[in-house]
């Protein structure tokens, strides 16, 4: 008999499961608009990931460019980074629910492209790190506006596949970068900089393909509502800003356990990615080419992890996939860490990033399915950079230890003492691990949510001041509102 405890991580059927489409059957149906917002929502992740792994991937180059003889200088970098993530989630997040999901994140992505263009030029490493630091706030808006946009214009039967392919947008990122630092890098005497060239160029790009594909469905909805109401720019803000201290004030509790939550797995993803190609090369005496190679067979693992899982999650629910999958993970961590011949290390980085990966990829729509109403850019978009934020430093946590720590490898005939940076990583994957899967365990789960019926936080606002109306009573979207709640 299954455990109650793994029992009650599996959602109840909801009376409409019955009635819900095979998932072939719903992607065939799928528009030519709404497969563009879900697209255009995917490559502007893919954008920011390939920007944030240019450094990671380029660590030894700058540090031999900046003349820094640890690791940890520049992962300093990594660090800020992820430090002000939060500002840019907070910030293009509520532009993002106020005024839609196309303008803020054409904006958005415009920064970035013009922070990725100013790394490149850097001189000094002072001056690195502060676009680095810049480029932080510009990346910290993106995963909101742009799960947000590909998520609440597909249906629900195919959500879960679309959070999967979304959230893997990141592993692409890491592949692409991977690709451009072993076949372009080397052969250009600009060496690191021409990646940021490059990503400055494919952000710009992105920006251009959202400015073309139309806004969000619910945003249509609601500025057409809004010009029924007549309501003025400065009333609906107003409004706006009162929902945004209620839903605070209400769903604090949620609030702190989602960014408990996105701590954890940020931890976990950064943990097992950042330092990886730097962990290869020192404390595994690889070359670059087999290091980079090596990342590349890890994404796909992440790529094929995060669509399979996300598939899953529709089915047997969105907790115990990722419970599954975080397991999964952590088995692997022996192979990823204890074996010296490449082809078991790159098996063990495949394993361990299906796991991974494979439990991010359900975090857009668990993050989607449990956010307050109206708050589906904002909400997921800050909690996941809160969860940065904490977890900012686990590159340098790494980097620090395995400097601390040391070990011997044999190089070229000769025994090596070398910084034993997969100890470190091992002990913090492993209580990441369970952290992750206790805090999944304890938290909320509302599998199936029809979000996209909810209204944006300024229509609903000025619905309850403008409830009196016999005109506002006659909508059908307010009758339709009031049946939803009923059922």
């Amino acid at each position: 008999m299954t455990p109650l405890f793994i029992r009650n991580l599996v959602p109840r059927r909801q009376a409409c499961d019955a009635n819900r489409r095979p998932l072939s059957e719903v992607l065939r149906s799928l528009t030519g608009t709404q497969w563009a917002q879900f697209l255009t929502g995917w490559l502007a992740w893919t954008c920011d990931a390939i920007d944030f792994f240019n450094v990671a991937l380029s660590v030894t180059r700058l540090q031999q460019q900046f003349h820094k003889a640890e690791a940890a200088s520049i992962t300093t970098a990594i660090t800020l980074t992820l430090l002000v993530r939060s500002i840019g989630a907070i910030l293009f997040g509520v532009l993002s629910d106020r005024f839609g999901r196309k303008w803020p994140l054409v904006a958005n992505l415009l920064l970035c492209s013009a922070v990725q263009l100013g790394t490149s030029f850097v001189q000094t490493f002072h001056q690195f790190l502060a676009v680095r630091t810049l480029f932080g706030i510009a990346m910290g808006g993106v995963w909101g506006l742009a799960s947000s946009t590909a998520l609440e214009n597909l249906p629900v039967e195919a959500r879960g596949l679309g959070s999967g392919v979304l959230q893997q947008g990141y592993a692409i990122g890491y592949l692409i970068s991977a690709v451009l630092s072993l076949y372009v890098v080397p052969h250009t005497r600009h060496t690191w900089r021409a990646l940021f060239w490059t990503t400055s160029g494919i952000s710009a790009f992105a920006a251009t393909i959202r400015a073309f594909i139309p806004e969000s469905e619910v945003f249509l909805r609601a500025k057409e509502q809004e010009h029924r109401l007549g309501g003025t720019t400065g009333k609906k803000t107003k409004v706006f800003i009162h929902q945004v201290r209620t839903m605070l004030k209400t769903h604090w509790g949620l609030c702190v356990y989602a960014v408990l939550l996105m701590a954890g797995f940020n931890f976990l993803s950064h943990g097992s990615q950042d330092l990886y190609p730097t962990y290869l090369k020192t404390s595994k005496g690889f070359d670059n080419y087999h290091s980079i190679v090596a990342t590349i067979i890890g994404n796909c693992g992440a790529i094929t992890g995060g669509a399979i899982a996300g598939s899953i999650s529709q089915y047997i629910g969105r907790r115990l996939t990722i419970i599954l999958f975080v397991l999964l993970s952590g088995v692997f961590i022996p192979l990823w860490i204890l074996p010296s011949s490449f082809g078991l290390l790159a098996a063990g980085a495949f394993c361990v990033q299906f796991g991974v990966q494979g439990a991010w990829g359900v975090i857009p729509i668990q993050l989607a399915e449990m956010s307050p109403p109206g708050f589906r850019a904002t909400f997921p978009g800050v909690a996941y950079q809160l969860g940065n934020m904490i977890s900012a430093a686990s590159a340098q946590i790494e980097a620090i230890g395995g400097d601390n720590m040391k070990t011997t490898i044999i190089q070229d005939g000769k025994l090596k003492v070398v910084p034993d940076y997969a100890k470190v990583q091992g002990i913090l994957l492993g209580t990441i691990a369970a952290f992750v899967i206790f805090i999944t365990t304890i938290g909320p789960e509302n599998h199936g949510s029809n979000f996209e019926q909810q209204k944006t936080a300024f229509e609903e606002g000025d619905r309850r001041q403008s409830h009196s109306t016999e005109d506002e009573e006659r909508l059908p979207d307010t009758r339709s509102e009031k049946s939803n709640e009923k059922s």
